[in-house]
């Protein structure tokens, strides 16, 4: 059966017969699962949920009241093929949130596990949010948004389409990200701009002191040493060279839109 016999379906809830519900998942009042939508093992859907079509998510997945996954996206472009939104597992999602599935037939919105994404925002349209971050309340994902894993956008946080931000990095309120915001790295400003190491991020990531030290080396050739980007990048590699530095600059050498810099101090910003 679609609908695993030991799940939890509340009377006022309207569950299409062809969706497939996990064992031991909660649905509460109110709730609307639509067709072709698969809920996982020991979810709970708070009242007022609503699952739209070609919504897939794993196991485990706290879906709190009002909020709706799986909608049409916010795209003018868009023209009602099928496309998905996929969550991973045990991703928490509280009130009043939407996150949309792709534009383009056949493409896709991912979160990926252990997300904690908190009220009254959005992600849209073929973003990729990667493991264990945290979304704070009335922050707005924009198109094609790459989050990476244990990042963390504070409240308020607008990011911009095709925008990336990096593993371990660190938002802070009511920033506007419109350029790529590196991993490891703290960034605050109206305008996105990096203010020094995520310390307690890297801590809590079990990062030890070495890495951190290689880690503050690589922030001051980037930003502090007015070195052209290209040298920088070759300097970190051939002197801090740590997992996660290797990374940084990875990250750094594929950045479309360019990553932000620091303001009000002189650098080169050539390749």
């Amino acid at each position: 059966m679609p609908i695993d016999p030991s799940a939890q379906i509340a009377p006022t809830a309207r569950v299409h017969p062809d969706a497939v519900v996990g064992p031991q998942t909660s649905i509460g009042d109110f709730c609307v699962v639509e067709s072709d939508v698969v809920i996982g093992a020991r979810c709970r859907l708070e009242p007022y949920v609503y699952i739209k079509r070609w919504t897939t998510m794993g196991d485990e997945n706290e879906i709190s009241a009002h909020t709706v996954l799986g909608t049409d996206p916010l795209d003018k472009v868009f023209t009602g093929e099928r496309s998905y939104l996929i969550l991973g597992n045990r991703n928490k999602i509280r009130e009043h949130y939407t996150i949309s599935r792709g534009t383009k037939p056949e493409t896709k919105t991912v979160l990926g596990d252990g997300n904690y994404i908190m009220t009254s925002g959005h992600i849209a349209h073929n973003a990729v949010i990667g493991n264990h971050c945290v979304i704070a309340s009335c922050a707005l994902v924009a198109g094609y948004v790459e989050i990476g894993d244990q990042a963390f956008l504070s409240g308020g946080v607008v990011v911009h389409q095709y925008s990336k931000i990096g593993r371990l990095a660190m938002i802070g309120g009511n920033t506007r990200v419109n350029l790529d915001a590196p991993p490891f790295f703290l960034y605050s400003g109206f305008d996105i701009e990096p203010s020094g190491l995520n310390v307690v991020g890297l801590r809590r990531a079990g990062i030890q002191l070495p890495g951190m030290q290689a880690l503050k080396s690589a922030y001051r050739m980037l930003y502090r040493s007015g070195l052209r980007l290209s040298d920088a990048l070759e300097r970190i590699a051939s002197e801090a060279a740590t997992p996660e530095t290797v990374h940084l600059v990875e990250f750094v050498r594929n950045s479309q839109r360019g990553i932000c810099r620091e303001r009000g101090t002189k650098q080169n910003t050539g390749v």
